[in-house]
């Protein structure tokens, strides 16, 4: 005779499917990692005694750097540099798109021609490029406009129409899209192939497939190196001097540091503007991927008690399968 009384089950135990009394709830154990903790205390203790061995060391000079690190030839410096570095990208950006529909165009031509500039600007180093664009008035004098083997409608001379800026931006853009261009033809090439042919069975044209359908969900796997490719770029604008283009922040800070034979602070001044905008420009980099990443990925956490935001651990997993092949065991009985 079976008693009728209160269940007296443990809370949060798991009953039994044949009436058994339930089994005790496991208690999971963190796992200790020694080793790992004692690595990070040692490395933790070594990243302090640098600082503090930075701190005192005269080297460094860091009365020179609190005085530069905001002096106005420096900020306008670095407002040059993220010039440099807004246009070289928006460019690159544009002449890329162009390229990579040109890689993976069915016509020949166009694809001999996209990968002989990709041959030549990844092939070559951006020095050397700019290099080249520096002499660009001795290499051309003039720039003319017209048919081949005419009279040309319009000439100009090279040296007075294109400032060392516009030279150095030019250089940039023409070596940064034959890297973007790949990123973007990896990006449209990870893109299902019916996506196109749906948009192509609803009657859009391929300008209207591939501005609408194709591109917007390639933009997840495009925009993360493509921020890698910013960040790039803002550090390759320290090479311009070879267009020579010397009004950036590594000139700038040099050609001061020149003068007060002082290397080593104003060094540490253009690292330090380097680093602020390269930090702006990757929190602005994580923004557009969560921006673009929507519905892609790993589930939300689940909300806890109290409003509490918890991953679902393995013990609560387990009570779900349990209670799921309980119901079941029932109805079979």
């Amino acid at each position: 005779m079976t008693s009728s009384g209160p269940d007296r089950s443990a809370p949060g135990s798991t009953p039994s499917p044949h009436g058994a009394d339930a089994a005790p709830v496991v208690k999971a154990v963190r796992l200790r990692h020694p080793w790992r903790n004692l690595i990070a205390v040692i490395i933790l203790i070594i990243a302090v005694a640098f600082i503090w061995d930075a701190a005192g060391r005269t080297a460094y000079h860091w009365d020179i750097f609190g005085k530069y690190v905001f002096d106005k030839r420096i900020s306008e410096a670095a407002f040059n540099t993220l010039q440099l570095t807004v246009y070289s990208m928006v460019i690159a950006a544009i002449l890329a798109l162009v390229l990579a529909v040109m890689r993976l165009s069915s016509n020949p031509v166009f694809k001999s021609i996209s990968w002989f500039y990709l041959w030549i600007f990844r092939g070559t180093p951006v020095y050397v490029q700019l290099t080249f664009w520096g002499l660009l008035s001795v290499i051309y004098p003039t720039l003319s406009i017209g048919l081949p083997f005419m009279h040309p409608w319009l000439e100009f001379p090279t040296g007075s129409t294109l400032t060392f800026f516009e030279l150095a931006i030019i250089g940039l853009a023409l070596n940064e899209s034959a890297y973007l261009a790949e990123i973007v033809r990896a990006g449209i090439l990870s893109v299902d192939r019916g996506q196109e042919e749906a948009a192509t069975a609803l009657g859009m044209t391929w300008t209207q497939s591939m501005l609408r359908i194709v591109i917007p969900q390639s933009m997840r796997v495009i925009i993360p190196p493509t921020g890698n490719e910013v960040i790039s770029m803002l550090k390759t604008t320290s090479l311009v001097t070879a267009v020579p283009y010397s009004l950036d922040l590594f000139a700038r800070s040099r050609d001061i540091a020149t003068s007060l034979f002082a290397p080593v602070p104003l060094l540490l001044v253009a690292s330090a503007w380097y680093l602020a905008i390269t930090s702006v420009l990757m929190v602005g980099q994580y923004y557009l991927e969560k921006r673009f990443a929507r519905g892609i990925g790993a589930a939300r956490p689940t909300k806890g008690a109290g409003g509490t935001t918890a991953a679902p651990t393995t013990t609560a997993q387990f009570e779900v399968v349990s209670e799921a092949y309980n119901t079941d065991e029932k109805e079979h009985q």
